[in-house]
């Protein structure tokens, strides 16, 4: 199977969902208020704007590796977790002070810029942040409505209803570690790898994996195998995250490079660099995290401590290492052929993602 293919295709099937979905959803909403009208389009606009639709991709696979046969109602039902993902970044680009999501203005800038214009005496970045978080608990809402609307069976959907509380509350404690080991500017190795565990391989992988299996009426032992693919595998695929953020291209990670170093973000990569570094590189991070005014210079100058302290070797082979141990415990599972090679297909390209 090619599996750039076949995400490819998934992408083009599921973006006609989402679009068919928002397109609904804005024509409702039009009835009652046109600035909510507004937020919804332009939210539209980012989700469509990019993305691999990953999350989809799990849960419509999860749904097929517990035995489910109709895949357009899991196709249509998918879209819950990308709404619940939008919900989420529209929040996290707050937190983070990103000014770009997809390539295109954020949310919260978005509005800051609209507040400049209609109420220029006033906070405009704290309206710019009000309408984002109001934004994202709407667009979160409408990701939880989806599944509670789907055809499927009543007990089916309050148990699939329950998992995605339990990933947005496992995520919230990834991001409150995430947040703390942020300002606090220091954190070891397992710190980092738990909060990865709990922001990234649960919501990314493991979340959507085990809705889609739910849904596709599994059992917890079946459940509990699938976690040891998918926890590995997402840390992984946040240890790639980190390096593409410090060495990929805007137009690859779809927001500014080096915005990780501004925010201070204390990853695996700053985290080896820190403990084999001279204390003449440590300095020249400490200087660097945080600081708001990063120019190409600087990202180049962090970007070399990073190599020459062997920290980009040492996570890239740790990224290996994991998921490699995520496709040999998916090997020795025994499920729909089609989901099992794409899975197995995706954990390799995740590791492969360029630079």
């Amino acid at each position: 199977m090619d599996v750039k293919k076949e995400l490819a295709d998934f992408k083009k099937k599921i973006d006609k969902e989402i679009e068919d979905y928002f397109d609904a959803t804005i024509k409702e909403v039009a009835k009652i208020d046109l600035i909510t009208t507004d937020s919804l389009r332009y939210v539209k606009k980012i989700i469509l704007a990019g993305g691999k639709r990953l999350r989809p991709a799990f849960m419509f696979y999860g749904y097929l590796a517990a035995g489910g046969k109709e895949k357009e109602k899991i196709l249509k039902t998918a879209v819950s977790i990308e709404l619940i993902h939008m919900f989420l970044l529209i929040h996290d680009d707050i937190i983070d002070r990103d000014g770009k999501r997809h390539g295109m203005e954020t949310v919260n800038l978005h509005y800051e810029k609209i507040g400049k214009k209609l109420f220029p005496k006033n906070s405009v970045d704290h309206f710019g942040n009000s309408m984002a978080i109001i934004i994202g608990d709407m667009v979160g809402a409408l990701g939880n409505q989806i599944i509670f609307n789907s055809s499927f069976d009543s007990k089916i959907i309050l148990k699939a209803l329950y998992k995605l509380q339990n990933i947005v509350s496992l995520t919230v404690v990834g991001q409150t570690k995430d947040i703390y080991i942020e300002y606090r500017q220091k954190a070891s190795e397992e710190e980092i790898l738990k909060m990865y565990e709990y922001k990234t391989a649960r919501y990314t992988v493991e979340g959507p994996l085990h809705l889609g299996a739910i849904l596709g009426g599994t059992d917890e032992n079946f459940l509990k195998n699938l976690s040891l693919f998918a926890v590995p595998i997402g840390i992984a695929f946040q240890i790639q995250d980190d390096i593409l953020g410090i060495f990929g291209s805007e137009k690859k990670i779809g927001k500014e490079v080096g915005s990780d170093i501004k925010g201070g973000k204390e990853t695996l990569l700053v985290e080896k660099a820190k403990e084999k570094g001279t204390p003449a590189q440590k300095k020249i991070l400490e200087a660097l995290l945080g600081s708001k005014n990063i120019k190409s210079a600087d990202i180049e100058k962090f970007r070399s401590i990073i190599l020459e302290t062997g920290a980009l070797e040492y996570a890239q082979k740790l990224s290996r290492d994991l998921i490699a141990q995520g496709k040999d415990s998916l090997e020795k599972m025994e499920f729909n052929s089609e989901a099992k090679e794409f899975l197995l297909g995706l954990a390799d390209y995740m590791a492969e993602r360029e630079f």
